[in-house]
């Protein structure tokens, strides 16, 4: 299992995305204030859909609130500011992977005491940053893969047909 966390995350509708992620691949997900909207926002539950009741999700109204609830986690922080890619390091069971928010990622001041565990996620040159629930999804099933998919459902079903 992976830790999602979000820190100050501003748009209702890649919340309730991550959060459709994070119930898909049996996450929890971690909510850093402020946030961009109030968590009954119906714009979050609608882009979460029918999933957002399944969800995991806990809040705090800082980081230092969060280190404190979660004393030891192992933290790896997804930012464009990073030397090694999301796949360049071995996501344990338990981990968290943390994403800033959209208009500006993760404050400098964080990323400076966690160097060693920031990922990112190569692209071109020119581009600023990736979408952030696309973000989360790549780094998360990263970590997935490498944990050998645990407890996921490998074989998919169709309806009418066998293959």
């Amino acid at each position: 299992m992976v830790h999602i966390v979000l820190h100050e995350p501003e748009m209702p509708a890649n919340t309730g995305n991550i959060g459709r992620t994070c119930v898909a691949i049996g996450a929890v997900l971690h909510l850093i204030e402020p946030l961009g909207f109030k968590i009954d926002d119906k714009s979050v539950k609608r882009a979460g859909l029918d999933y957002w009741d399944k969800l995991d999700v806990r809040t705090y109204i800082n980081f230092e609130e969060f280190l404190e609830k979660n004393k030891g986690a192992h933290i790896y922080m997804a930012t464009t500011k990073s030397k090694q890619t999301y796949a360049d390091v071995s996501y344990e069971d338990g981990c968290y992977i943390m994403f800033g928010k959209e208009s500006a990622g993760i404050p400098e001041e964080i990323l400076l005491e966690h160097k060693e565990d920031c990922v990112r996620i190569p692209m071109l040159p020119h581009i600023r940053s990736l979408n952030l629930s696309n973000s989360v999804a790549i780094v998360a099933y990263e970590a997935m893969r490498q944990q050998g998919f645990d407890q996921l459902q490998l074989e998919g079903q169709l309806h009418h047909y066998e293959w």
